[in-house]
């Protein structure tokens, strides 16, 4: 059976059923919709034989509620609005003497670090993982754009 038939085989027999597992967990159409599109994915690219239909449907039915526990857990689902609750948020602007004007003023890497812990919230990990870069230099970074944030603050005082 080529990958074509696989698939459509696969959405025929499953998608409804995942489509309502997905859902039951996430309460979002569209997210249901992402995991049951995972969920072939991984079926179609790492193909497993099984001994019987029931043996297929568990498994399938597993990778859909492990692939929804792992949507419910992930940072990036906690940090979700709707966008018209986003768009009412205005950006931060920087008036002069601000705090948000010196940390505009640091290097790049610096200012990338320190605004996405301090203004956004997350989380060393997380700043390494949207940044693609290792943890321990996170770190570095935030440590190095606080020394030289020091002298930009104390010029507007807030030091």
């Amino acid at each position: 059976m080529d990958i074509t038939q696989q698939a459509e085989r696969l959405a025929k027999d499953y998608s409804d059923a995942i489509l309502r597992l997905s859902y039951t967990y996430l309460k979002s159409t569209d997210d249901a919709q992402d995991i049951c599109q995972t969920v072939f994915v991984k079926l179609l690219t790492q193909p497993i034989e099984f001994d019987s239909p029931e043996h297929e449907r568990a498994y399938v039915l597993r990778m859909a509620s492990n692939a929804c526990k792992d949507l419910l857990k992930s940072p990036w689902r906690k940090r979700k609005c709707s966008l018209d609750t986003c768009m009412e948020i205005p950006a931060p602007e920087a008036k002069d003497g601000s705090v948000l004007e010196a940390v505009n003023r640091l290097p790049t890497a610096y200012r990338t670090v320190i605004y996405l812990f301090y203004y956004e919230g997350y989380q060393v990990s997380e700043i390494g993982q949207i940044l693609g870069i290792p943890t321990a230099t996170v770190h570095t970074q935030l440590a190095r754009g606080r020394e030289k944030l020091k002298p930009y603050l104390e010029e507007y005082g807030y030091a």
